[in-house]
């Protein structure tokens, strides 16, 4: 579907908010909407937790354009690479059980190998998959594993196409950095789909199923899931591109995520379908503002939540701790985010997310146990600066 913006834009935006619980008198408020407007994004929620509750929450525009519906606090979208954080929680409560090694060999667990063929004899870790250093790349079969619907490959087939050296998408080692493993540290969602396979193979379940019965459910986060089929896609935030001069080529190349009625005009928003890919424990948890908050408060607090705890205090405390030398941002999945503020400095670990028709957000601060979360139905840059002010100004 095709939906034109005119000049008004703005105007439609402060009126839908206001619909929301828009307040004219908050600068915070008024912030958030001109960068909706200067980004062109339909729908924005955010909210602020405390300890262990939401402090301040507010949401702006829609959901759904074609349906007229708005953002809200418990709709439900694909939260990108925050689901990273998830996957990483599943590998420490097996951690934590003795059943999984940080510092073992990816194939102890695998029944098939997977080694940089560039460096046959230098095993790949576990601790190198969480920090990013494990030289394994995103090629290109993880650019285009994308496709409407729920994946129709299973993890374990898709990480042995591309990982093993008889994969059918090993690609003469494609898949994989040309520096040895634990050198360096270059972002791979790829390790992180190995990652939900171990967690597979240790725990003898799907990884979805692990995660809805370690995670989810204890959590309370029971309208979550990481297939379509296990949530409400009524209830689902559509994601959005809009088109420019500049993006257009770009976006018509990649037709195959959007409705075969989109006309990719210029200045128009067109829909992603609501899609996956095969390496979903990268990045497809399917959740709301409302229920990720349950997880936000559970790291916060030492794993607990309720009386339920996912995990130990000293397990999340190591997380959030910096783990190469020399490297100040990386703890195990985790990120650390510096700001300068003009009499000090705040630290923050969180995590965001991007793909095709998203943004989010999740950062905090483990001492003060403040964080925040946000969502936007369009993939735009500029959103750190928006958490940053809701960190410190939301009330």
């Amino acid at each position: 579907m095709t939906y034109r913006v005119h000049y008004l834009l703005l105007i439609i935006i402060i009126f839908l908010a206001q619909s929301t619980g828009f307040s004219q008198g908050s600068q915070l408020d008024s912030s958030i909407l001109n960068f909706m407007a200067a980004k062109k994004i339909p729908g924005f929620v955010a909210c602020k937790v405390k300890n262990d509750k939401i402090i301040w929450t507010n949401s702006f525009g829609q959901a759904s354009i074609e349906k007229k519906t708005l953002m809200s606090i418990d709709r439900i979208m694909n939260i990108g690479s925050i689901s990273k954080t998830f996957t990483a929680t599943a590998i420490m409560q097996l951690w934590e059980k003795g059943k999984i090694n940080l510092e073992a060999d990816v194939n102890d667990y695998l029944g098939f190998t997977i080694r940089n063929p560039r460096f046959p004899d230098k095993p790949i870790t576990v601790f190198q998959l969480l920090t990013h250093t494990s030289s394994i790349r995103d090629g290109e079969s993880y650019n285009h594993s994308y496709s409407c619907g729920d994946p129709t490959v299973s993890l374990n087939d898709w990480i042995y196409d591309n990982l093993n050296e008889k994969g059918k998408q090993f690609s003469n080692g494609d898949n994989f950095h040309d520096f040895a493993p634990g050198e360096k540290e270059r972002y791979s969602n790829v390790g992180f789909g190995l990652l939900g396979l171990i967690v597979e193979k240790v725990s003898k379940q799907p990884f979805n199923t692990y995660c809805r019965n370690f995670i989810f459910r204890p959590l309370g986060m029971n309208k979550t899931g990481w297939f379509l089929s296990e949530v409400d896609t009524s209830n689902y935030i559509t994601p959005y591109a809009f088109v420019t001069k500049e993006n257009r080529n770009e976006l018509l190349e990649g037709k195959a995520l959007f409705s075969a009625k989109s006309e990719f005009k210029e200045g128009s928003f067109v829909a992603n379908c609501l899609y996956s890919f095969p390496n979903y424990p990268d990045g497809l948890v399917r959740t709301s503002v409302r229920e990720l908050s349950y997880f936000l408060t559970a790291m916060m607090n030492g794993g607990k939540l309720n009386k339920v705890k996912i995990l130990n205090e000293s397990t999340i405390s190591k997380m959030l701790t910096l783990q190469i030398e020399g490297n100040n941002h990386r703890g195990l999945c985790w990120e650390k985010f510096e700001y300068k503020l003009p009499n000090h400095a705040i630290s923050l670990w969180g995590h965001t997310g991007g793909d095709p028709g998203i943004t989010t957000y999740l950062l905090f601060n483990p001492i003060d146990k403040t964080g925040v979360i946000t969502f936007q139905n369009n993939a735009t840059d500029g959103t750190e600066d928006i958490v940053k002010r809701i960190y410190l100004e939301a009330k």
